[in-house]
């Protein structure tokens, strides 16, 4: 029926199955499937019977290797996703009556159906602005100082996302400064870091010069964006902080009873360093893919590509004939297309992707 009406419908319709196929997509790093280092560790774990509930040899060592690279005896859990993650990080840093700041784009406010206020029974996320999705230092203090009433939940926590929900990344000098405002203004300093991976990349810097040194106190460390199968790191800087968070994950049901199979993907992704070269291939083609899109006419990147994401400023039109070729990426932000590259992406993912948009904008201008 489809072909009938509408003679492209078969072409159209194959081109989604080969992109899906192919793995030639850009809608999400949460589209790419296990790295073979995670997936091997995992394979590896599969033998006979062992300890639950984290328990067990490769949970320890997976606790143990992030301590290495974050070179601090920080306290570490494993969680399914990263909604559990930031939600419960958050519910231990806040009261019902206090409020945690992040910025107005974080996932924290769009994208965890509220389950930051859920968890912690009911803390207040206040939003601040800023520019590139960075919360502006002026505004977190607004929002601290502008009232201080029984009547308005007291701000006790600050988040902030490394890498931006924009793509671009907060410099070791930024997070800097907000560690030191956070601690100015008796904040708790919860970071989002489902990409961080990207922004080390970026940065070139060791993990504990943009966490602990820095002043954050909690972070999320994200996998599954970075070659992991599912699952994130819930990584305490100060152990007070994470006493009893055992139970609160357990209460949220996010305590695994075969917590091998998520801690030992972490095995995989950080022995040589496999986590930091998932991250630098993601962010190059993304690079690749900004420098490339720029000479198509009517396109505008909207933000520097600081990590693996692209945002594209272009006419709906183009938008809707790059997606009947196949192509898979959001849309949002006003009219602004993500386009997300992850561990798998290749420069013939990007080459292809480039072709189609240069012929798509000389049909659709």
């Amino acid at each position: 029926m489809l072909s009938r009406m509408n003679p492209n419908a078969d072409h159209a319709a194959t081109r989604v199955r080969e992109a899906s196929a192919s793995g030639c997509q850009f809608a999400s790093d949460n589209y790419a499937g296990i790295c073979p280092e995670a997936l091997h560790a995992m394979a590896d774990a599969n033998r006979g019977h062992v300890r639950s509930y984290g328990e067990d040899e490769w949970t320890r060592r997976a606790c143990d290797m992030l301590r290495e690279r974050f070179e601090t005896d920080c306290e570490v859990f494993f969680v399914f996703n990263g909604t559990a993650a930031n939600a419960l990080a958050v519910a231990t840093l806040c009261k019902p009556f206090h409020g945690v700041i992040c910025h107005e784009s974080a996932h924290l406010e769009t994208d965890e159906c509220g389950a930051p206020e859920f968890f912690s029974s009911g803390s207040k996320v206040l939003l601040a602005r800023g520019d590139h999705g960075k919360v502006s230092l002026a505004d977190v203090e607004r929002l601290v100082r502008q009232r201080a009433d029984i009547h308005y939940p007291k701000p006790h926590a600050l988040s902030i996302t490394q890498s931006t929900e924009l793509g671009t990344v907060y410099s070791v000098e930024e997070i800097r400064e907000v560690g030191l405002l956070a601690k100015a203004l008796h904040l708790r300093l919860h970071m989002d870091g489902a990409r961080l991976a990207n922004a080390v990349a970026t940065l070139n810097v060791p993990l504990k010069d943009i966490t602990w040194k820095a002043g954050v106190d909690v972070v999320c460390l994200g996998g599954a964006k970075n070659g992991g199968a599912l699952g994130e790191a819930v990584v305490f800087f100060d152990r007070h902080l994470a006493e009893e968070f055992d139970f609160r994950c357990k209460q949220a049901g996010q305590l695994a009873s075969k917590m091998r199979f998520l801690s030992a993907q972490w095995l995989g992704l950080l022995e040589n360093d496999v986590w930091l070269r998932n991250a630098q291939r993601a962010n190059a083609c993304a690079r690749l893919l900004a420098e490339q899109l720029q000479t198509v006419p009517g396109l505008r990147i909207l933000f520097p590509c600081q990590a693996n994401a692209v945002f594209v400023d272009m006419p709906p039109a183009l938008a809707d004939a790059l997606r009947r070729r196949g192509w898979h990426f959001y849309t949002f932000i006003g009219n602004a297309a993500r386009f997300m590259c992850a561990w798998n992406t290749t420069e013939a993912d990007i080459a292809a992707l480039v072709a189609d948009f240069h012929a798509c904008a000389s049909t659709h201008p």
